[in-house]
């Protein structure tokens, strides 16, 4: 594909996705926000049904093996009206799914990815635990092996989508070998005697994505619901980077979505008997935020075109997602300030949007942890946070 050809296909994705976002989502994501109301499932399986959710995973199992950038593309465009709707895209291309294309056994890639392809099933992404946050290697969660299955015990937090998922990527601990050396990873379906899930969260945003803590006791696995065995952590890692740049893209389309209306709102909007954008102070701040926009956009579509239908360059994803998730909430707060009293209803969408961007700016990883990363891998060197 030429270099027109991928533009002129890119931009036919993103009307062929605005247009879903506009039409379909759009007039019914503020009262899912407002209702905390999870992703309706027969959704999922629409999205399915257009090809969404396997933007990025392989043709023999019914996806379209398409490059990242695409589904990147998919996930700014319905994130900009509905972050629920965009989110089931993201966790079918970016995240646990894409992990089993990459990593996992061919015998579990048939028995899982056709199903989340179509919007059948959904895999959720459980990591942190009460005391393990950016500290990941510090999960006890732990896995015994014996007799060709796995036991699993211990509980994980700010599992989003727990509770809703039909099936867990489940980091955990496989053997006594300290830090990250015994940890791997393990898929866990949602009705094995043994899960059980907390309450759901009551967060700042998300409020259609649910978040629940995933408890398990006891709980049995065959050997082969093994994705990565111990000492397998830096494979695992590295497959994570998808994920963060699809946080990051879901922190462009905050702020994407915030200048865009306040675009419109400026040149609407009359004060003192002319438009607020005739204002030098506004001109200013419009300025600084597609400054803020574009430079995000730019860092992101760089490290997408780097990975292909790979894995992207560690660096280039961490600066990404350390400037996107900064700008989101930089830029939406402007945008709900140059909105005046207006941007602090829930009338003009903007709160939501701000709300939200403080979500993705803690998922995957903080910007502040984001910086130490972005000079590990400039240096190449690793720095020990425990001394």
């Amino acid at each position: 594909m030429t270099e027109d050809s991928r533009d002129d296909h890119a931009r036919q994705l993103a009307a062929v996705a605005a247009d879903i976002a506009r039409q379909r989502y759009a007039p019914r994501a503020a009262a899912w926000d407002a209702e905390r109301k999870a992703f309706p499932q027969e959704e999922r399986r629409y999205l399915g049904s257009l090809g969404l959710l396997g933007i990025c995973l392989p043709e023999q199992f019914g996806g379209s093996g398409a490059p990242l950038l695409d589904a990147l593309i998919v996930i700014e465009e319905l994130a900009k009206e509905c972050m629920p709707a965009a989110f089931q895209v993201f966790e079918a291309n970016t995240g646990p799914a894409r992990v089993l294309s990459l990593i996992g056994s061919e015998e579990l890639q048939h028995r899982f990815l056709p199903g989340v392809i179509t919007g059948e099933i959904s895999i959720a992404l459980a990591i942190s635990e009460p005391d393990a946050g950016s500290a990941a290697t510090d999960i006890t969660t732990r896995a015994k092996y014996a007799d060709g299955a796995y036991t699993i015990n211990g509980a994980k937090r700010w599992t989003s989508n727990g509770g809703e998922a039909d099936a867990y990527l489940v980091y955990t601990r496989l053997s006594d070998e300290p830090g990250s050396k015994g940890i791997g990873a393990l898929i866990v379906e949602a009705d094995r005697p043994g899960v059980s899930f907390g309450a759901r969260e009551r967060l700042m945003g998300f409020r259609g994505i649910p978040s629940a803590d995933v408890r398990f006791d006891d709980v049995v696995v065959p050997a082969g619901n093994l994705v990565a065995g111990p000492g397998e952590f830096k494979e695992l890692f590295r497959a994570f980077a998808i994920e963060r740049l699809g946080n990051s893209t879901m922190s462009l389309a905050i702020g994407q979505a915030a200048l865009d209306r306040t675009v419109s709102y400026v040149q609407e909007r009359i004060q003192f008997g002319k438009q607020l954008i005739e204002f030098q102070s506004v001109q200013m701040t419009l300025a600084d935020m597609v400054l803020q926009v574009e430079a995000a956009r730019l860092l992101i579509e760089r490290a997408a075109r780097t990975a292909g239908t790979g894995l992207p360059d560690p660096l280039e994803v961490s600066l990404a997602k350390c400037m996107a998730n900064e700008m989101a909430k930089r830029v939406s707060d402007l945008a709900m300030q140059l909105h005046g009293g207006n941007g602090y209803t829930e009338d003009y969408g903007l709160e939501r949007l701000h709300r939200d961007a403080h979500g993705w700016a803690v998922a995957g990883g903080t910007p502040a942890m984001q910086r130490i990363r972005i000079v590990s891998e400039l240096l190449g060197r690793h720095f020990d946070q425990r001394r």
